[in-house]
């Protein structure tokens, strides 16, 4: 909002110096976001009156001017308007004069003739018509104002003013005034407002009911409609002052009814509308809905389509104004208007923008009314008006008001707990001193712990508002700085999060890059994976309004948004890549969703096969403390590689599953060479982690290790083969694992060698050759008997 601050003067003291002005509102929330010198570009240029005119001795069309500025010596100035004679009383540049534009007058000659500065006319000083109506647009200005000679034109015609612009915030509709920032200011620098209490004098003993009658039909989208008549008017240009101001605030100047509407609308935030009684059919308004089909010519000479949600203000057979938005050119105010009718209503604010944004348009009244105002300035802000009919001497103002209000417009109160509101803050201001503080913005205690909330102060409802408010006024910068009190203090992450972040530490120390992909996806996406028709997967999350097909439902597997990042880098000839990411899955849970965690790494086959994967997933779980952990082999799978895919097993909890993508899927998603990829749970798993770990010194007794060729079965899993191992030889074997597995030559159709290394070690003496053999022996006899296996010869 945009504020004079010649015109708020009116209502407050406030100091001189703008800086001083911008900071202290700031600071205590009305945040300034600029201001503007309005008048800053024009110098030098003062009242002149002309004394006498020649003709140009060497030109048509030029004019000799002796000018005097109320000064000794008079001025010479040659002009080229034919507007001016002997007596008027015009604007004078003088010698270093600058105009807006960067425009700068020098003394010169025209013609041969010399020309001391230069007459002005309205567009030179940035002014219109409409600025001053009595003016004409082509020619010098000739003043009609009162003035004197050598006066300053900027004072003469009151552009020397600053313009302050506020960003104010939404739950502050109170603040959309003159009144509502003289408060603010008010408050800031410990000073009383002066603010109107309208007074209307009327004429004759006829009453605003004798001539209008008001019907609300819709109470809920017009709480209160308050009108007022003023018959004998005489429309006019405004009186300079009210003009100044107007133009000030950005607000264009008309004619003096239409500038009144505007001037309270920025006085008191209320917005209002004149309608002219001669075109207001059967001398009624219906504050209705608009019916099917309904059109209205706005006074912007708009034919606009009306629905029936639309609020309309209506005569007794036609819509007359889009209500809160703009009048009805079928009822503006003209030249011929005797009678007026002065409306002042309260709007639902969502049908306001509703309306507005439907029909296209937003005006400085949708824009007030979508805040939210308060219904209590109706009656006052007519009341102002008709004042001003008074005091500009325009008009006669009929007795009574029509007021329809089905609105609560009483003062509120809310709790106040002085105590609470220092522990919030972390203050330790006193009863008295916050009591002041409040009562600088009319809050005031009812000594009953409550305060009293004035009707325009929507915003406050609680504790936390009124806190707001005392610190605001008290000063950010007289807090304290303090540590939080109670278990807020402890800080940290929770569980999940640290173990999340450890992931992430761990994938990144694996060479794996993270990505970030969207939860939104294809419902195809699963086709994609080969997931059977009646997987539980497919059981998405729609999206109500999705940016498109392709972004409509919840993801539910990790696997397509992974294998759409390798294939995006592929695409771009990344040939090694290596991406981890902790994504969130969306899975119905009856009417109500359920979102788990799963962490997804995959790479391209340049980086590796499935060993290569398994080696990585086994680095993460040592990392993240994860032991007793089984791979069994899995291939039902028909995203993955049957022959090439594990699930990971910790206890009975099946924590992840690791394998080749399938080729099928690879070539999807445009992966030639193929790739590996791993889906593991981050709850199961977390739910695995040991929280201590353990110490093993260092082995004071040497090792013997042994190595065994075993034949068995092509299909038998080696995982498995190690677990029976360890369990045969009993606490002597230390560790088992497997260097090497050949199939070929040597070895019979439908068998494969694998090599195993044993490690033996006692703790408490060095073992012999005899008690490592022994250790073999009894591992190869179980072998052999439970499963067939034996030592290859």
């Amino acid at each position: 909002m945009e504020v004079s601050l010649n015109w708020l003067k009116d209502y407050v003291n406030i100091p001189e110096d703008i800086k001083t002005f911008c900071d202290a509102m700031t600071m205590t929330g009305t945040k300034v976001e600029g201001y503007k010198v309005l008048g800053s570009d024009i110098e030098n240029v003062v009242v002149g009156k002309i004394m006498s005119t020649e003709p140009h001795p060497d030109s048509d069309h030029l004019i000799v001017c002796q000018i005097d500025v109320g000064r000794e010596e008079k001025l010479q100035i040659v002009t080229g308007a034919q507007n001016v004679k002997a007596g008027d009383v015009i604007p004078v540049c003088l010698d270093g004069a600058k105009l807006p534009g960067g425009k700068v007058i020098k003394n010169g000659k025209l013609r041969g003739v010399v020309s001391q500065g230069m007459l002005c006319s309205l567009s030179e000083l940035g002014l219109s018509v409409n600025d001053f109506p009595y003016a004409i647009e082509d020619g010098i200005f000739i003043l009609e104002e009162e003035c004197n000679l050598g006066d300053d034109i900027r004072d003469v015609c009151k552009i020397n003013d600053t313009v302050v612009e506020f960003e104010l915030t939404f739950n502050r509709p109170d603040c959309l005034s003159y009144m509502g920032i003289a408060r603010e200011a008010a408050a800031t620098f410990g000073t009383k407002t002066t603010l109107p209490e309208p007074k209307v004098a009327t004429v004759g003993d006829e009453k605003a009911s004798d001539y209008i009658d008001v019907k609300v039909h819709n109470t809920e989208l017009c709480p209160r409609y308050t009108a007022r008549v003023v018959k004998n008017v005489k429309i006019a240009p405004s009186p300079l002052w009210l003009r100044a101001k107007l133009r000030a605030a950005g607000v264009r100047p008309i004619n003096n009814i239409v500038d009144i509407t505007n001037f309270v609308m920025l006085e008191y935030g209320q917005p209002m509308h004149a309608f002219d009684y001669e075109y207001i059919k059967s001398r009624e308004i219906n504050v209705r809905n608009a019916n099917e089909g309904e059109e209205i010519v706005t006074l912007d000479g708009v034919t606009r389509k009306l629905t029936p949600e639309m609020l309309v203000i209506a005569d007794g057979s036609r819509a007359v104004a889009l209500a809160g938005v703009m009048g009805g050119e079928n009822s503006e105010i003209t030249e011929n208007t005797v009678t007026v009718v002065f409306e002042s209503a309260n709007f639902a604010r969502e049908n306001i923008r509703k309306t507005s944004k439907a029909v296209g348009l937003r005006t400085e009244s949708s824009a007030k009314f979508e805040k939210g105002l308060p219904a209590v300035n109706t009656l006052p802000a007519v009341d102002r008006a008709c004042e001003l009919v008074n005091l500009l001497a325009c008009g006669d103002v009929l007795e009574g008001v029509i007021d329809i209000n089905n609105a609560d417009i009483s003062e509120r109160v809310v709790p106040y707990d002085r105590v609470r509101i220092n522990a919030l803050l972390g203050t330790d201001i006193n009863d008295e001193e916050m009591d002041r503080l409040l009562a600088s913005v009319e809050l005031v205690s009812d000594g009953k712990g409550g305060l009293i909330v004035p009707p325009y102060r929507s915003d406050i409802i609680n504790t936390a508002d009124i806190a707001e408010e005392v610190v605001r006024l008290y000063g950010f910068d007289k807090i304290e700085p303090t540590m939080f009190k109670g278990a807020a203090d402890l800080g940290g992450r929770t569980a999940h999060e640290a173990f999340r972040y450890a992931i992430n530490d761990a994938m990144a120390g694996l060479g794996y890059c993270e990505s970030c992909t969207y939860s939104f996806v294809s419902p195809k996406s699963l086709d994609k994976i080969n997931v059977p028709e009646d997987s539980e997967l497919r059981n998405f999350i729609r999206l109500i309004n999705p940016l498109g097909e392709d972004t409509s439902v919840m993801r539910t597997h990790p696997l397509p948004s992974m294998l759409e990042v390798l294939s995006r880098n592929v695409n771009r000839k990344v040939e090694k890549c290596k991406m981890s990411e902790i994504m969130t899955l969306y899975h119905r849970d009856g009417d109500l969703s359920k979102e788990t965690k799963s962490l997804c790494f995959a790479f391209t086959a340049d980086c590796g096969g499935f060993y290569e994967l398994k080696a990585d997933a086994e680095a993460l779980f040592t990392r993240l403390n994860i032991s007793a952990r089984e791979y069994i082999a899995v291939t039902d799978d028909p995203s993955f590689h049957p022959g090439r895919c594990a699930k990971v097993v910790v206890g009975n909890t099946e924590v992840a599953v690791i394998g080749e993508v399938h080729p099928l899927v690879c070539e999807n998603y445009d992966i030639p060479r193929g790739a590996c990829a791993a889906i593991v749970s981050t709850e199961k798993l977390l739910a695995s982690v040991k929280n201590e770990r353990g110490y093993i010194p260092l082995p004071v007794y040497p090792a013997m290790e042994r190595d065994l060729a075993l034949i068995c079965d092509k299909d038998a899993e080696v995982g498995k083969l190690i677990k029976d191992i360890k369990s045969y030889a009993g606490k002597s074997l230390e560790d088992a694992f497997v260097f090497d597995v050949y199939r070929g030559k040597g070895v019979e159709e439908g068998k494969k060698s694998v090599a195993v290394r044993l490690v033996f070690r006692l703790a408490d003496k060095t073992m012999t050759d005899e008690e490592a053999d022994a250790g073999v022996k009894k591992i190869l006899k179980k072998l052999e008997r439970e499963q067939g296996i034996v030592l290859r010869s």
